[in-house]
């Protein structure tokens, strides 16, 4: 199926249209929005007291890339979080005319995020010579007893190009306090088609265990989610701590229509359940690179248990 003939149905409706690697926070009685364009060249924020409500929020560009040197191409996975008191938003930019030199970055807002300014905080400062020195994206935190943890995806060549994922202890928002640990690699085959790649983590913790979710190979049909877990109060730079699920929880359904899924967000809804934002395309047929396609969409699903591990299923579609 290609853009033009896809089939529609009950679950492919998309909460918003082309907006990739969606990012939802419930902070203080309010949702925000922010995501990947498809020009790759601006951050959006939405803003709205409920989760519908981001559907038809105004969309407000809060920065622009620039034209040349850093921060200037490929404005990849915007992430808002609150730290600290004060509003961050990391994402990933390449360079002009290094399109490829993808590093983190992030913007600064104090006050309301909606209104008032934000600034360039710079890339990232790491405590080793190895971290963000290749390609490095999708960088996240979490924070549990006061400890705060960054994971992000890093490129590696070895023989050839892998994406892995790091974890390191912070030091607020800004600075990574610990050399970089390995936590998790493509080690099993869907992983690892088109590319070997893990990539976009995002973090939920629930019932006495804290979950992260990845995505992993290549951007088009096959892009898929998996799963860690680890015991929420395990030292989760101890790597010994987690646990990888040996297979995906969330793939391809050619018959309700969603292709690709992956680059998930999790958050909780007004009745403190966990939901998860993540996008897919409603056709398999990419014309060029998948990258460049415009129509990956943010879908929203409500996360269900069993025997405390959290379930995936398109059935629990919010918004069709």
């Amino acid at each position: 199926m290609t853009k033009d003939n896809y089939v529609k149905t009950a679950w492919n409706t998309p909460f918003i249209a082309q907006r990739a690697d969606p990012y939802i926070l419930h902070h203080e009685n309010r949702y925000y929005f922010t995501a990947s364009v498809p020009e790759y060249n601006r951050i959006i924020l939405r803003c709205s007291p409920t989760l519908e409500g981001l559907r038809t929020a105004e969309e407000k560009v809060i920065w622009q890339a620039h034209e040349t040197g850093v921060m200037a191409r490929h404005i990849w996975a915007p992430e808002i979080h609150f730290i600290d008191g004060k509003w961050y938003v990391y994402f990933a930019a390449g360079e002009n005319p290094e399109i490829w030199k993808i590093r983190p970055w992030a913007l600064c807002c104090e006050g309301d995020p909606m209104t008032n300014a934000w600034r360039e905080m710079g890339q990232l400062e790491a405590a080793d010579e190895f971290s963000f020195q290749g390609f490095s994206l999708d960088m996240t935190t979490f924070a549990k007893a006061g400890r705060r943890v960054n994971v992000w995806a890093e490129k590696v060549s070895v023989g050839k190009m892998i994406s892995n994922l790091y974890i390191a202890e912070t030091d607020g928002a800004m600075k990574l306090k610990t050399p970089q640990m390995l936590l998790v690699s493509p080690t099993y085959d869907w992983e690892r088609v088109g590319f070997w790649v893990d990539e976009g983590p995002a973090f939920m913790e629930h019932e006495g265990k804290i979950f992260m979710a990845f995505s992993s190979s290549s951007t088009g049909p096959a892009y898929c989610i998996g799963l860690m877990w680890a015991d929420a109060d395990a030292d989760l730079m101890d790597i010994s701590c987690w646990h990888k699920v040996n297979r995906p929880v969330l793939v391809t359904d050619e018959q309700k229509g969603l292709f690709g899924p992956g680059h998930n967000s999790f958050f909780t809804d007004d009745n403190g359940d966990w939901c998860m934002a993540y996008h897919a395309r409603p056709y398999d047929e990419i014309v060029g690179d998948s990258l460049y396609d415009p129509n990956r969409h943010c879908y929203i699903l409500k996360v269900e248990w069993k025997d405390g591990m959290p379930v995936f299923d398109f059935k629990n579609q919010l918004f069709q």
